[in-house]
């Protein structure tokens, strides 16, 4: 059977007035990886990314590392597929008919690193409306549009693809949340109780025969477990 890895970004900037940037720690997440990759000695023979910043500068650190170790490395492809959904204009649209119910939405937003509980609880919030799709107002990309645009993206990947083939694809937490609400059928809000535990560079490793497709392994993070670094394991 093929391989697909489907790896999340290194620790983006939080916070900051630019998020999709890897953070020193997410630089040095991206690197940790990469080593451990090389260490099992892992060949791929395809690797993709969004065509979000975090996303390909996680690649490029990650194979720069592999390539350091003598691995071949293909040329990293890029597929706007796989990009994370635009968290920032779901929060726009569908947060002004809450603030009834959640006054202090705003300046928790605003104030993300200061309150990053209370952004949790309120992300979540809007995520559920978006999940439910009744509240979506034209132009916003829909929870089911989302998931049809990342299973293109895994459809192209399995047209090109032979059954020995091991594939790389650096993404983002809601991306992988999406395809295990595709391969899994879980429901999409059980699917995002996971995506919370998401953890930055972990392994969620598909398997694949022609078109079928199984979860083999999720939220695999044992290269940062393993330096027993507890800054290392982040979730954003």
């Amino acid at each position: 059977m093929g391989s697909i890895y489907l790896i999340r970004h290194g620790q983006a900037s939080f916070g900051a007035d630019d998020y999709d940037v890897l953070s020193p720690n997410g630089v040095r997440q991206a690197q940790v990886l990469g080593d451990h990759l090389a260490e099992l000695g892992i060949v791929f023979d395809r690797c993709l990314s969004g065509d979000l910043r975090r996303q390909q500068d996680t690649a490029t650190g990650a194979l720069g590392q592999m390539v350091a170790a003598g691995l071949p490395v293909p040329e990293l492809e890029i597929d706007a597929a796989f990009n994370e959904f635009d968290a920032d204009a779901v929060i726009r649209a569908l947060l002004p008919d809450m603030l009834p119910q959640e006054p202090e939405a705003l300046d928790i937003l605003r104030n993300a690193a200061q309150n990053r509980a209370e952004f949790q609880r309120i992300f979540a919030l809007i995520v559920e409306r978006w999940l439910d799709g009744r509240y979506d107002p034209p132009g916003l990309e829909s929870w089911l549009g989302f998931v049809e645009r990342v299973e293109a993206g895994l459809q192209r990947i399995l047209e090109l693809a032979d059954n020995s083939q091991k594939i790389a694809v650096f993404t983002s937490g809601g991306t992988i949340t999406a395809l295990l609400h595709l391969i899994t059928q879980i429901p999409a809000r059980q699917a995002f109780e996971l995506n919370w535990q998401i953890v930055n560079t972990s392994l969620n490793h598909l398997k694949f025969r022609g078109s079928e497709v199984a979860l083999a392994s999720f939220n695999a993070h044992a290269h940062l477990q393993l330096l027993k670094t507890p800054d290392l394991i982040t979730f954003r």
